[in-house]
């Protein structure tokens, strides 16, 4: 749970946008425990996926608001690199700080899967890559 409305958070992050990671409750709570636990750094999504979605991409050095599955917010995240980078020209090296997967293939399986179901994917969709850092936990306001 949060201890701050969006309204607040967007307060103390002016120009901040807000942004749910993954497709589900499960996936969305999965990825906030690990950007708490500093395993992820590196998040990334279709570039297609945030037109469709309506939400401006990740600029560098913007600090935006991640939300849980029921829209509270729970981390603010600062940008510090986009890159965009064709699915199939991903790299095993860009693997490791995402967090969740073991390794290229294992991101290949995932992301695919993921993309499918948004209807994003294709071999060559360009991915936008963000490394981020977390810069407010709300729900742990001593980080």
């Amino acid at each position: 749970m949060s201890g701050v409305t969006v309204a607040e958070a967007l307060a103390r992050h002016p120009g901040a946008v807000t942004f749910s990671f993954g497709d589900s409750a499960a996936l969305n709570a999965e990825i906030l425990a690990l950007v708490r636990a500093g395993a992820k750094t590196v998040t990334c999504d279709a570039q297609a996926a945030f037109a469709a979605r309506g939400e401006p991409l990740p600029v560098a050095g913007r600090v935006d608001i991640a939300l849980d599955w029921a829209g509270a917010p729970q981390l603010a995240l600062r940008t510090e690199a986009v890159e965009v980078i064709a699915f199939d020209a991903m790299t095993g090296d860009r693997i490791a700080a995402q967090g969740e997967f073991a390794d290229l293939a294992a991101w290949r399986r995932g992301y695919e899967a993921y993309l499918r179901r948004s209807g994003h994917f294709a071999p060559d969709a360009p991915m936008v890559v963000e490394t981020f850092a977390v810069v407010e936990d709300f729900a742990c306001p001593a980080r």
